[in-house]
This record gives structure tokens, C-alpha cells and sequence, in this order.
């Protein structure tokens, strides 16, 4: 009787993909948005890779202080640009410290497993004043001014609107608005930029042909 051998071997798994590092550039920097707006494709691809989750924004401030209102303005320009966007934040309704908690229900109540990207403005050292950052995971609203807040999103961006470390509330309330606006502009059209991108992707067309 012949003897018969059998070889079995593990199924191969393919690791989950990561996720891009994390970007930090000034807003004045070229060809921005669409460095940005790819990333963050590429972070939603990576979070949803069927197009099965609602995407939310959280833009995280108040109307009340310059510096704060980096997330406010990201919010009411992203309603402007496309009002098909589901936008938590605006200058004429903005989430802050008060509501913050109450938004975050709101959103668990209304949209099942929602891709969140949170928005909010933070202080730091002062050469980089001006910067943007992109990364993944949740960020900590009110850290730079010692309150204690739910984290938010899945993915987030940061604008750096002033120097750290001194009397943060007053700092806040004499940024300049004009910084804040020109930031607030980049960060919402990259987003949009980002949003079409993995629409299109979803849909199965290619992105590989650059966008204005």
C-alpha cells in the first residue's frame, strides 16, 4: 500500500493597509490642496474601502474669538461649496466646548457607523504658525487651553493659528482673522477635493489625471 502525503500551508492574509503619515505644511506652501485633498482619499479609502459609511465633518470652535474660528469658517465654507455635505460647525451654528458632547450623540443618533473627519484650530511654537496638518485618528479639542473633551474623528486636520504656551485664551481671541480665513480656505477646499476624489473612486473611475 502506497503511502499518500499531504502539505498543507496557511492561507495567505494581507496585512490591512496603513495609513498615510501624517502632513504638516504651511498654507502657503504649492500645490496644497491637492497634496492634502489626495491624502486624505487616501485616508477614507483606507477607513471605508467599500463606500458604505456616511462621511461627517466636525469643525470644532466658535465664532466668538478669531483664533478659535478656524473650524467654524472650514464648516460654513464647506456648506458653501457643497451643500450636499453632511457639516456640524458653522459660524451661524458652531460646536464648542458646551455642545461638543451633545453634537457627538446628535451624530451616533442620525448616522450609523459614519467615516468622521474633525476640524479644530490649536496653537504652537511660532515657526509654525500657519501650518496645516492632516492625520489619522482622533483629535483632542481644547488640549491647548487645559479643557477636557471628547476626542473626535477618525481622521483630523489642525491649523497651527498662533503661539502656544502663554495665556492661550488671550492669545486665541487676537489672532488675526485674515491668517485664519486664508487657512480655513485650504483646509475646506481640500477636503472637497478629497470627498469628489473618493466619490469617483467609489464609482470606479480613475484619479490618476491631475485636478485643478
Amino acid at each position: 500500500m502506497s503511502s499518500l502525503s499531504f502539505r498543507f500551508t496557511k492561507p495567505t492574509v494581507q496585512p490591512a493597509p496603513l495609513p498615510p503619515s501624517k502632513i504638516k505644511c504651511h498654507y502657503e506652501e504649492p500645490y496644497l490642496v491637492t497634496r492634502l485633498g489626495r491624502a486624505l482619499h487616501h485616508h477614507l479609502t483606507i477607513l471605508d474601502p467599500e463606500g458604505s459609511r456616511p462621511i461627517v465633518l466636525v469643525c470644532i470652535g466658535t465664532d466668538r474669538s478669531t483664533g478659535d474660528s478656524l473650524g467654524p469658517l472650514v464648516g460654513t465654507r464647506l456648506t458653501d461649496l457643497d451643500a450636499s455635505l453632511t457639516v456640524y460647525g458653522t459660524l451661524s451654528k458652531p460646536v464648542h466646548a458646551t455642545n461638543l458632547e451633545d453634537t457627538l450623540m446628535e451624530i451616533e443618533k442620525y448616522h450609523h457607523n459614519p467615516v468622521i473627519i474633525a476640524i479644530d484650530a490649536c496653537l504652537g511654537r511660532s515657526e509654525s504658525v500657519g501650518s496645516i496638518t492632516l492625520a489619522a485618528g482622533a483629535l483632542k479639542p481644547g488640549a491647548g487651553v487645559n479643557k477636557s473633551l471628547p476626542q473626535v474623528g477618525d481622521v483630523h486636520f489642525t491649523g497651527i493659528v498662533n503661539v502656544g504656551g502663554y495665556m492661550e485664551f488671550f492669545v486665541l481671541q487676537n489672532t488675526r482673522l485674515g491668517l485664519v480665513w486664508k487657512m480655513a480656505n485650504i483646509i475646506a477646499a481640500s477636503i472637497q477635493h478629497g470627498i469628489i476624489l473618493t466619490n469617483r473612486f467609489h464609482q470606479g473611475a480613475t484619479i490618476e489625471q491631475p485636478l485643478q
